[in-house]
């Protein structure tokens, strides 16, 4: 089970339609509940009475505190991907309705199986916002039995947690705004006029609540677009991914790939699991903030990688290298990657226990020459974004480092903050506990006002030593190497995330949602008025296509306002109409949704001059479906 708790000044909703053939029958009308504690309940697969008795009884004890004694259990599954049969929920729900009032507890229940309208203000305190999450209880044999050979001494099963995630929960951070000429300025203490962004970043970041109350708009996006899905067949925070969204994947991936290699990176291909026993991942594991998948194969506990890190490290270390031959960079772009993320923060494409990693790490020599390929990575990381269709009014940055390393790198630190351009939120340690001296990364600011980091680059001080991997320096000994860590886009699946939601935000500001045209799908759609002039379009869509030029043709028997209608709502670039008056012109009247669908005069090779100075230089993937969109299976009903 998983709760969002959340103290509440007020919150009003409404039934609109049901959602689940279970659905109860209930009065459509809006209800509004005043100094309420909402419990925000997703049932998931296996819970049961135990479960819904002591997620109350956790409830009560917060209302205790509170001094509160109302309360609202409101069934929202989008909080998980595991989910109950939707009548064993429902069975669920109810029982925490009859024992919280069995309790004494003031009891309001929103509808099972309807989608909602709801609007809620929430308390300004540090306890008004709470994740929980519940299981049954598991129990694993002991060893020991009795006379009769019976096992005795169950307990419970306890998950691997990493000393670094305990430490993150630990750890006193202590938060400024990094300026340009390398000063730090309390939050508290700064003005943020100017920069509301930034301060959007901070609250969320200080606050440290990741999860998600509202659906996120990106997730119906990439539904109705046909380009990714949850999938119910699979663990919570893994997805299907459409012919138009592996289009778009796959043209990031070849991107980034590109990219690195012109830095210098070396590709390589390493494995998916390693042995939790090995000396140097064993430790490393506690060095490293992220819950692994575990598996068991033969006499080996193994985990599934949450990085590239393990198989580069393992290769340099049986490398020869030399000081000549430093900054050396090895790359992999990894699917995939895995980190088995809370349920409650597993949303959309934002946050999945399975995602895609470019990961780059340079062997350095010394400080001085981090600093220098550091800077390097930083341009690249920025550029990267920026050709991906991110720039740098979309994200704001976190540096991460101790109160010594800046005493020591002052100067280092404002050179970074002066590049930027912009103020830095840093998160400042006394002591290192990290295997990191410094970490940055770039977030996106999405419409929830919540953040995710997408770039990154961080100075590896340990894990050298760690996994003995050295360099012959000038005089003939071996040295350790400075490692740094860098994503240059971050998962690909993040930046598919930030554009849908950066488009959205375009679309709310009474701009045209799209995709960059060197991403879409489909960069012309061809609609002939028709059928007589269908032959004549599918000439016409080989010769645009033989630029390299994704094209396809309507072909369908929808109305040709509803064609046009369908194209836009696709997100299609460019639109054109073809009937007598263009075959026998050669003038085509393209409808350019840049420019919210105004309209302009051009030939063939005008378009397609048009249509390749947006795409010039990008990776190219020839269109994901067939041609004729008659001939189309619909992925979303």
């Amino acid at each position: 089970m998983r709760i969002l708790q959340l103290h509440s000044n007020f919150i009003s909703y409404k039934p609109i339609e049901k959602e689940l053939p279970q659905a109860e029958d209930v009065e459509i009308s809006e209800c509004r509940i005043e100094e309420v504690v909402v419990l925000f309940t997703a049932v998931e697969e296996g819970d049961d009475r135990q479960v819904s008795q002591r997620a109350i009884n956790e409830a009560r004890a917060f209302l205790g505190k509170l001094k509160v004694n109302k309360m609202l259990i409101y069934p929202f599954a989008h909080l998980s991907s595991n989910l109950s049969k939707p009548q064993e929920a429902f069975n669920v729900i109810k029982e925490m309705e009859e024992y919280a009032k069995q309790k004494g507890i003031e009891t309001y229940r929103a509808p099972f199986g309807w989608n909602k309208q709801f609007t809620i203000s929430i308390k300004g305190h540090p306890l008004a916002e709470q994740a929980r999450s519940y299981a049954p209880e598991v129990l694993k044999k002991e060893n020991s039995t009795d006379e009769s050979g019976v096992v005795c001494g169950l307990k419970k099963e306890e998950e691997p947690v990493s000393a670094a995630l305990k430490a993150e929960d630990t750890l006193k951070s202590f938060w400024y705004i990094l300026q340009g000429d390398g000063s730090l300025i309390p939050v508290e203490e700064f003005k943020f006029k100017g920069h509301s962004n930034l301060q959007k970043f901070s609250n969320y970041e200080i606050k440290k609540t990741r999860a998600v109350t509202v659906m996120p708009p990106h997730v119906s996006l990439m539904k109705r677009l046909e380009i990714a899905d949850y999938e119910p067949g699979s663990d919570p925070g893994n997805v299907r991914w459409y012919p138009k969204g592996r289009m778009i994947k796959s043209l990031l991936e070849q991107y980034v790939t590109t990219r690195v290699q012109a830095y210098g990176g070396m590709e390589v291909e390493t494995p998916l699991m390693y042995d939790f026993q090995h000396p140097s991942l064993a430790s490393y594991l506690n060095r490293f903030p992220a819950r692994q998948y575990v598996l068991k194969s033969e006499d080996k506990e193994l985990f599934l990688r949450f990085a590239a890190c393990f198989g580069q490290f393992l290769m340099a270390h049986d490398a020869q290298i030399s000081y000549k031959q430093l900054p050396l960079k090895l790359f992999e772009l990894t699917r995939y990657s895995f980190r088995r993320e809370k349920s409650g923060e597993v949303v959309g494409l934002k946050r999945l226990r399975a995602f895609t990693m470019p990961d780059c790490h340079a062997l350095c020599a010394d400080f001085e020459q981090v600093k220098k390929e550091f800077m390097t990575r930083f341009d690249l990381c920025i550029d990267v974004l920026d050709t991906i269709g991110l720039v740098k009014d979309d994200y704001e940055i976190a540096m991460r480092f101790t109160k010594d390393f800046y005493a020591e790198h002052k100067e280092f630190l404002a050179a970074l903050a002066t590049k930027f351009g912009k103020p830095i939120l840093a998160e400042v340690w006394n002591e290192r506990f990290f295997y990191f001296a410094l970490k940055w990364d770039l977030n996106f600011i999405d419409n929830q006002d919540k953040a995710a980091a997408l770039s990154t680059d961080q100075i590896d001080v340990e894990n050298a030593k760690r996994y003995e991997i050295t360099y012959v320096d000038e005089k003939g000994e071996k040295q350790n190497p400075l490692i740094l860590h860098c994503s240059p886009s971050g998962a690909i699946e993040r930046d598919i995330y930030a554009l849908l939601e950066k488009a959205y935000r375009e679309q709310m500001a009474g701009k045209a949602p799209m995709l960059p045209v060197w991403l879409s799908p489909t960069q012309v759609r061809l609609i002939p008025i028709s059928d007589k002039f269908l032959d004549k379009v599918e000439t016409l869509a080989e010769q645009i296509a033989g630029h390299s030029i994704r094209v396809d043709i309507d072909d369908t028997a929808a109305t040709l306002q509803k064609k046009i209608r369908e194209a836009e709502q696709e997100w299609i670039p460019y639109i054109i109409v073809i009937g007598e008056k263009e075959i026998e012109s050669g003038t085509l009247s393209v409808r350019i949704r840049e420019l919210k669908g105004t309209q302009e005069a051009l030939s063939v090779d005008q378009l397609v001059v048009k249509v390749s100075e947006k795409i010039v230089g990008k990776p190219y993937k020839p269109l994901p479906l067939p041609v004729h969109l008659s001939k189309r299976p619909q992925f979303h009903g």
